[in-house]
């Protein structure tokens, strides 16, 4: 990645002018940020706090208020204001209060669940928060990372994390993983006067450091640049709900027109008797439509629904931060995966040895274990001891004096004991030095420079190693070659993402080599490409050429992947219509976790990356993933089943007590009947959060069209069902005949209305969760069954014993429970045929059913 000038930025954001830190020499660096090797005071250090600011990538926070005011603001949050409204109006305080108290309802559950959510992030970052070691005064003492300041002199050592951006200033080496930065899998060995990224971890030797960036002011400044300007906006799922309520809204506009026309019409042109009093009248009419009009409970059963599964995926080990990405996790079809740590293991092994002077394989690695440090966190030193035969075998050496790596000799060596006494040496090191310590030359020279050359080309490092018997001639072994092995289960997780419609692409900031060995050990394709070839400096990665974006979309991965690139990868194929989720751990990847439709930072990923990202996971691999989106898809099956049965009902409502009311000069339902509608049918059906659901195969989406046209067509016949009971009694009234046997009054088919919406809503909701006849497996979940069971039976003694409605006859009702079931089977036909219909005109038109 390209070096940027990087000043110490004061609390506005400004760089004052200076040398360049990253590059200058020590002198001049200490000189710019009016420090030394003695460090700064703790005045001096507190004084800087305020100048520079924290080091810290601070967020943008919205304020509890604010976040809990959104729940107030959409389509359908405005039709229940608009009721309540309404209601204070013409005085109907009693509609007014339970309409408030469901609008409360729906805010403080949202924003309670939401809340639950941050928490369980904020409490996640609290516990990974980074320390360092700063000297202050004189002396060491440890801090939070947060408080370092340009100037500090700060000591690494192994384990640590780099706190921010420095030059190193003492000590010997170190050796330091960036893979959180720039992707590489393979610590990178630093000496004085070397840069060190912010973020990056020691795995080997202890130096001291004078810190030259913080906070904005890192390596990742552009990196961060790209975060803030990365986003979707809003969700799939928040403008599917905007469109459900676009279109109740339109609807009851309509309706509300035609309702309005034909009173007026009635009052002025035919019984010529129009008073302003008349106002108050159809102003009731109005609110009884508007109440019938909105899904009071969509919101509320939405934000439960994902809650709950949150809380399920949270048990498979994937912590949900926003709520919405459920959904968007459901739709993903194309997953972007980092390779280290994900694909791979993260641990290097030993990987076909190839002999030169060495006897055999295990002589080979004896004496790159003897050259390697005991007790080392060193990955490569680690594989090697891991590749011993027999580990007891070292105890036969006394290790006399050690020699760690250095960027400069590129190479370790030991001089050791053997059990006879004599005395010998052991290195191991880059090839190339290991063959000039050995003097190789002719035919030995090319056969090691073919040997490094080949496992390149297959994506291995090597490692040449040699023995002295007086440390001045030396003998080449051999050379070890060293993988990251792909994890155990990697292959068929692959398998398993493409048996769900997913396509896989790696990402890593590796070379290509390397993602074209692990790519064809998993299988994943062959077509892996160098990111720089394919995104060249002049193209503008918000608005790539055609030819760009039909090589991402038939790319098998890219290699060499910068953040900027990673970022217009996301977004290239989001403009061809796919939806994309995007893991990644470090710092690097953050734009494009923030970019991606499901942004998922991985096991061990850096505060950069789970602050973009909006699923965390806290176990390793590329399963967890796959577990999520198979969790993903039942939660959004359940929301999709929700949403049909809603707004099927919300349109069998609002036409009804419409036609009623043109038609028979009376509403079927009154706004208290409403209003226990909303309740009896909704506040149950949270428990759809529960249900029982098929796993779809392919990724889900929200298909407007379909679902508005699935919803209309079974919202037809719901309203013929509702209509015939209303007709029924409206001839019964009329009807002497059935009146001497039961009498009834128009109130009480007002209760007998009531009785099939709220009983036929619930059987309709059964037809709609199955995609086959309503009595086949998956059955529903026993939680849902038993709470739209025992809002049968409340129901029912409600209109039995005259509880807030006209009580009606026990043999009425019976009556209507009959007709509900035979309805019930003409349903289960409708949306069979209407399933079909839809599958057939999914594959007419070329698309995913």
């Amino acid at each position: 990645m390209q070096n940027s000038k990087r000043q110490p930025a004061d609390s506005a954001g400004k760089k004052p002018t200076g040398a360049d830190l990253e590059k200058a020499d020590l002198d001049t660096v200490y000189t710019d940020l009016k420090s030394s090797a003695k460090g700064l005071s703790k005045t001096e250090a507190a004084a800087r706090l305020q100048q520079y600011g924290r080091n810290a990538i601070l967020e943008k926070e919205e304020s509890a208020l604010r976040k809990f005011l959104r729940f107030f603001w959409g389509p359908i949050p405005w039709m229940i204001e608009a009721a309540a409204l309404l209601s204070a109006l013409i005085g109907h305080w009693s509609d007014f209060v339970i309409i408030s108290l469901l609008l409360l309802y729906n805010a403080v559950a949202g924003f309670w669940q939401e809340r639950k959510a941050s928490n369980a992030l904020a409490a996640l970052k609290a516990g990974m928060a980074p320390k360092a070691e700063v000297l202050r005064d004189g002396d060491f003492t440890t801090i939070d990372a947060a408080d370092v300041v340009p100037g500090d002199i700060v000591r690494i050592k192994l384990g640590q994390v780099v706190p921010a951006d420095v030059r190193f200033v003492g000590g010997d080496s170190i050796s330091i993983d960036q893979a959180a930065l720039t992707g590489e899998s393979l610590p990178v060995s630093k000496k004085a006067g070397d840069l060190g990224y912010s973020g990056s971890i020691a795995k080997r030797g202890e130096m001291t450091a004078v810190v030259i960036g913080t906070g904005r002011n890192t390596f990742f400044g552009r990196t961060a640049k790209l975060v803030a300007g990365a986003g979707q906006g809003p969700s799939h799922s928040q403008k599917a709900v905007t469109q459900i309520g676009d279109f109740l809204i339109a609807l009851c506009l309509l309706l509300a027109l035609l309702l309005v026309g034909s009173e007026l019409y009635r009052d002025i042109v035919v019984a010529r008797d129009w008073h302003w009093s008349d106002v108050l009248d159809i102003l009731r009419l109005v609110l009884v439509l508007l109440i019938a009009s909105i899904p009071v409970a969509m919101p509320s059963v939405m934000t439960v629904t994902n809650a709950l599964g949150a809380l399920t995926l949270s048990r498979k080990k994937a912590i949900v931060s926003r709520l919405e990405s459920i959904e968007e996790l459901a739709g993903v079809d194309t997953l972007c995966s980092d390779k280290t740590g994900t694909l791979t293991k993260n641990q290097l092994t030993l990987h076909d040895p190839q002999l030169f002077q060495a006897k055999d394989t295990d002589t080979l690695i004896l004496a790159a274990a003897l050259a390697s440090e005991a007790g080392s966190d060193d990955p490569i030193d680690k594989a090697i001891f891991a590749g011993l035969a027999d580990k007891k075998i070292l105890d036969s050496y006394k290790v006399g004096k050690f020699t760690p790596f250095d960027p400069v000799s590129k190479r370790t060596q030991a001089q050791v004991t053997d059990t006879g006494g004599k005395t010998l040496y052991f290195s191991k090191g880059a090839p190339q030095a290991i063959a000039a310590l050995c003097k190789l030359s002719g035919d030995a020279a090319k056969k090691a420079d073919g040997c490094v050359s080949d496992l390149a080309s297959r994506g291995l490092r090597s490692l040449g190693v040699a023995r002295s018997d007086d440390g001045q001639s030396w003998t080449f072994l051999g050379i070890l070659s060293l993988e990251d092995p792909p994890r155990d289960d990697s292959r068929e997780t692959i398998t398993r993402a493409r048996d769900h419609g997913l396509r896989v692409k790696m990402i890593t900031g590796d070379d290509v080599a390397i993602g074209k060995e692990i790519a064809a050990q998993v299988g994943i394709g062959p077509n892996i490409l160098t990111a720089g070839d394919v995104f060249t400096k002049d193209v503008d990665m918000d608005h790539l050429p055609n030819r760009i974006v039909d090589c991402v979309e038939t790319a098998d991965g890219f290699g060499r992947v910068f953040p900027e690139h990673k970022y217009a990868i996301v977004k290239a194929l989001q403009g061809r219509g796919h939806q994309v989720a995007m893991t990644g751990d470090g710092v690097n990847d953050a734009p494009a976790l923030k970019q991606a439709d499901c942004g998922i930072a991985v096991s061990g990923a850096t505060d950069a990356a789970r602050a973009a990202a909006a699923i965390i996971l806290t176990a390793p691999g590329l399963s967890t993933v796959v577990d999520a989106i198979d969790e993903a898809r039942k939660i959004f099956e359940r929301i999709i089943n929700y949403v049909l049965f809603r707004v099927s009902m919300t349109l069998d409502i609002m036409v009804v007590v419409v036609f009623a009311t043109v038609f028979f000069g009376f509403s079927p339902l009154t706004p208290i009947m409403i209003v226990l509608v909303a309740l009896l049918d909704d506040v149950p059906i949270m428990t759809i959060a529960y249900d029982n659901t098929l796993v779809p195969a392919k990724p889900v989406h929200w298909q407007m069209r379909h679902l508005l046209l699935g919803s209309s067509v079974i919202g037809l016949f719901s309203i013929a069902q509702t209509l015939g009971v209303l007709l029924i009694g409206m001839e019964w009234l009329g009807n002497e005949h059935w009146q001497s046997w039961i009498e009834l009054s128009k109130e009480q088919i007002q209760t007998v209305v009531f009785l099939q919406i709220v009983a036929g809503g619930h059987l309709l909701l059964f037809v709609v969760r199955a995609r086959g006849f309503f009595f086949s497996r998956p059955w529903p979940a026993s939680r849902l069954f038993a709470a739209i069971v025992g809002t049968q039976i409340l129901t029912v003694l409600m209109c039995g014993f005259g509880w807030l409605v006209p009580a009606i006859p026990w043999a009425v009702i019976g009556l209507v429970w009959l007709y509900m079931i035979a309805w019930m089977f003409v349903l289960d036909l409708v949306k069979r045929a209407l399933n079909h219909y839809l599958r057939e005109s999914a594959y007419s038109n070329g698309t995913k059913p």
